[in-house]
This record gives C-alpha cells, sequence and structure tokens, in this order.
C-alpha cells in the first residue's frame, strides 16, 4: 500500500477540495496517498460518493504549481478532476 499522507501535508489540498466539491458536492475525499514514481511525486486522492470509490492522481508539480499560483494548473486540475469524475468507468462499487 502506498503511504498514506494527511492533507496538511498535501500542496494546495484545500483546492483540489474546491475543485471537486464545485463538480459535485457529494463527494468526499477519504484519503490521499503519495506515490514516487521516476523520481517525481504523485499524489492519489481517494473519493467516495454514495456506495461508489474512486481514485484520481495528480501530479505534485501540478499541486506545487498550484500553490505557486500558476495560472495554467488550475485549468490543467479542472480537466484531470472532470475527466475522471465524469467518468463511469472511474467509479467502482465500494467493498463493503
Amino acid at each position: 500500500m502506498d503511504p498514506q499522507v494527511s492533507e496538511e501535508n498535501v500542496p494546495s489540498y484545500k483546492t483540489v477540495e474546491e475543485k471537486i466539491r464545485q463538480i459535485d458536492n457529494t463527494i468526499i475525499i477519504v484519503r490521499t496517498y503519495y506515490i514516487i514514481e521516476n523520481l517525481s511525486f504523485t499524489f492519489r486522492f481517494q473519493l467516495i460518493k454514495k456506495d461508489k470509490i474512486c481514485m484520481v492522481d495528480i501530479p505534485g508539480k501540478l499541486l506545487t504549481d498550484l500553490k505557486n499560483k500558476i495560472l495554467a494548473s488550475e485549468q490543467e486540475l479542472t480537466d484531470i478532476l472532470n475527466s475522471h469524475i465524469q467518468s463511469p468507468e472511474c467509479w467502482i462499487d465500494f467493498e463493503k
């Protein structure tokens, strides 16, 4: 299992949370993990909606760019979130 990270250790966590709520305010971020691949960080957000779960990977560089107020990064984040959240293939039944 990838290491779990608390929201205060995720760059621009609040921005991601706000964007998710704009898309669908019934979605909850349950956990966030970090993954190290090819010497770069990716943050995996585990989302829950009713009885479904969806995983969204967001590059750490993108989240850092958001924190540094690089404008193009906000649109890129919106595109990533929309493509996952709007896709029925992302949402799978939650194992109980």
